[in-house]
């Protein structure tokens, strides 16, 4: 170890000026935060999306679109679907319950058939809403369809 390659411990020096430690140090009196306002206090916390008394940005743009609050939401299914799981949990009864048991839907959640893919297997439906195609290719496999409200 040589005289230019001493250090101070780590922690043992600070490198930022101490405020508000006196005028001499430089950073005394007001510790750089100006004079007045309560961007000067302790314990001041500024407001989020506040933009400096420039319109917010969430008052610039304009409102858009609509929310039905009375959508009905459903959890769907096709067919190509519903045969890999009849394979997969060897379902006889296509209805909340057994797809409740399996995870597969939520408590409140509702069910509806679309006829997208090939089905092969009989399959008994207790189900919310079914297409019309669904329903067709489910009675041709040798199924039965029973809407639930």
């Amino acid at each position: 170890m040589k005289l230019h390659e001493l250090k101070p411990a780590k922690g043992a020096t600070h490198r930022e000026k101490r405020l508000g430690r006196g005028e001499a140090s430089g950073k005394g009196g007001t510790s750089t935060k100006g004079n007045k306002g309560s961007q000067s206090r302790a314990g001041y916390q500024r407001k989020n999306a506040h933009e400096g008394g420039q319109m917010p940005i969430q008052r610039r743009l304009p409102k858009r679109g609509f929310k039905n609050p009375f959508r009905v939401e459903y959890k769907v299914f096709n067919l190509g679907q519903i045969d890999h799981l009849v394979e997969k949990y060897e379902l006889s009864d296509f209805n909340h319950e057994t797809l409740r048991e399996w995870g597969l839907v939520g408590q409140t959640e509702k069910i509806k058939i679309l006829g997208n893919g090939e089905l092969k297997a009989k399959v008994t439906f207790k189900v919310n809403a079914i297409s019309e195609k669904a329903k067709q290719a489910v009675e041709a496999a040798g199924g039965s369809v029973e809407l639930v409200k």
